[in-house]
């Protein structure tokens, strides 16, 4: 087992195209040896977001802090603490702050290992 705290872990931007003022944590991974999942927090100041795109796995999302906004093919979802969303795999989207504080959730996804065949 092992035991640690959000805040020890390196915060990292990201810097995809598209993506602005979003940082990410890597929680749990190959840093704890987690053989099926990643667990990561991201961080999204206000009037950023993530970039707009889709990936062949699945991940989960659930939102700590913040207001923001989930865009996918067809719509957008405002989410608040407390909210949770499931993307599939190959769904476009992306998150965006749409508050005055930050926009703080988790989100798991699968280890490489455990999607490719």
């Amino acid at each position: 087992m092992q035991v640690g705290k959000w805040s020890e872990v390196e915060a990292k931007g990201v810097s995809e195209p598209g993506a602005s003022g979003v940082t990410i944590r890597v929680l749990m991974g190959d840093n704890v040896s987690a053989p099926t999942f990643v667990m990561r927090h991201f961080e999204v100041a206000p009037g950023g977001g993530t970039p707009y795109h889709s990936h062949a796995w699945e991940h989960e999302v659930y939102v700590l802090s913040g207001k923001g906004k989930v865009r996918r093919k067809g719509g957008e979802t405002d989410l608040e603490a407390g909210s949770f969303v499931y993307v599939a795999p190959e769904e476009e989207h992306n998150f965006v702050n749409i508050g005055t504080a930050p926009f703080v959730f988790l989100c798991a996804i699968p280890t490489k290992k455990s999607y490719v065949r």
